[in-house]
């Protein structure tokens, strides 16, 4: 592993700061900071920076500069994303659209699919969203059962999709559905990019144990979508949707923490137990004492896989391990946390808790994380078969005709 900036990446990241303090640093100028942003503003506030990004090349700089991108390197993109972090800038709205969708147009899409929508995603002029999870299909994702019919020219949709980020505010989205059930579920499926706001599409939301409305449930009803928005063959619709996927689960595996071990240690210290201050009770001590183990744990598993970027390789699977081991670790720092503020743990109101109630946000949140992009179990099994090289599962329905599967219906 090598921990420094090659003098390429030395240069790069002295090219990007400077950047961003020049118009990062400006981007609120004349803003009342005081008051919250909320709902649209939010939207506008983050298309604007996405604007500006994408003025400059730094939107997309892994993508080819034939879409607009810089063309440059993914250690590249990394060194921008942590420079960026140094900024209060808006939420990225973008992630499906940059990060998923258009890599996959790259790959499957048609020139006119390419030509449509590429340059609007990478400007933040349309926001995209995934229509892939089902109430029955979550980690098992060939089990979709939302249908597309052909009829002419078009294809008739209808099924639910669940847990979809974003469907309220996007604009288009990427939808996989079944249409041939007379094959192996894998077999059965297309990929399709659909207008949200296509008649016979409903996004009803799920609110949150924090309040907030980030997911939905989305009810198509006789939606019809254009062939000329199939991506791929039909049928290779598992095929296109593992491109994205591939995307998903590297974006979700290295979202960091707000609170993490020195955060803990801090409190640690504030906090006063009945034989003295919490920084010096062993069991305590025990506990940040392992989730720093963790925490190193998984630095050097990034570290890893930079170097990898770096050097032009892919990244190994063990790019995995960080998801697996990073989403159940923050959920239980920030329980623990909570339990050593006693009563107060109960306390969001971030002008009264620790840390703005960093910890309470990120408990609530962490659940989420165990499920975005594969969960728990889905993340051992790649762990175990492509890290360790044991026997994969056993899965008797895999060539067995979707229609003659049983539901439990």
């Amino acid at each position: 592993m090598d921990f420094e900036d090659t003098p390429e990446e030395a240069e790069f990241r002295a090219q990007v700061s400077a950047w961003l303090e020049e118009n990062a640093g400006n981007f609120d100028e004349g803003r009342d900071r005081s008051r919250p942003l909320r709902g649209r503003e939010v939207i506008e506030r983050s298309k604007a920076w996405q604007k500006i990004k994408a003025d400059a090349g730094y939107a997309a700089i892994t993508w080819p500069k034939e879409y607009g991108g810089m063309g440059g390197t993914s250690m590249q993109n990394v060194i921008y994303g942590q420079e960026e972090a140094k900024f209060n800038m808006p939420g990225n709205l973008f992630l499906i659209g940059i990060g998923m969708a258009m890599p996959t147009l790259m790959v499957h899409g048609t020139p006119e699919q390419r030509e449509r929508f590429i340059r609007p995603a990478l400007y933040g002029e349309e926001v995209w969203c995934q229509l892939f999870s089902e109430p029955g299909a979550g980690s098992d994702l060939a089990n979709v059962r939302t249908r597309a019919e052909k009829d002419g020219d078009e294809w008739v949709v209808n099924g639910q999709k669940i847990w979809t980020s974003g469907a309220h505010y996007s604009d288009w989205g990427i939808l996989v559905a079944r249409t041939d059930p007379t094959k192996p579920k894998h077999k059965g499926l297309s990929y399709f990019l659909v207008d949200m706001k296509t008649p016979g599409i409903e996004a009803k939301p799920i609110t949150q144990i924090s309040g907030a409305h980030h997911f939905n449930e989305v009810y198509l009803e006789n939606v019809r979508i254009p062939d000329a928005m199939r991506v791929g063959a039909e049928g290779d619709g598992w095929q296109v949707a593992l491109t994205t996927l591939m995307n998903e689960r590297q974006a979700v595996g290295n979202m960091g923490s707000s609170v993490g071990v020195e955060e803990l240690i801090t409190l640690a210290r504030q906090t006063e137990l009945g034989d003295g201050p919490a920084i010096r009770n062993m069991a305590v001590r025990e506990k940040i004492a392992d989730w720093h183990i963790q925490a190193e744990g998984l630095k050097y598993i990034r570290f890893m896989s930079l170097t990898a970027l770096s050097r032009g390789e892919t990244p190994s699977p063990r790019a995995s391990i960080s998801k697996a081991v990073n989403a159940p670790r923050k959920q239980d720092l920030s329980a623990f946390a909570m339990e050593l503020m006693d009563l107060g743990g109960i306390i969001r109101d971030r002008d009264l808790s620790p840390f703005r109630s960093r910890f309470q946000e990120e408990w609530i949140a962490a659940p989420g994380i165990r499920i975005a992009g594969g969960t728990d179990e889905i993340m051992r099994n790649i762990i175990a078969e492509r890290v360790l090289g044991l026997p994969g599962d056993v899965r008797v329905d895999k060539d067995t005709p979707f229609n003659e599967q049983p539901t439990g219906l």
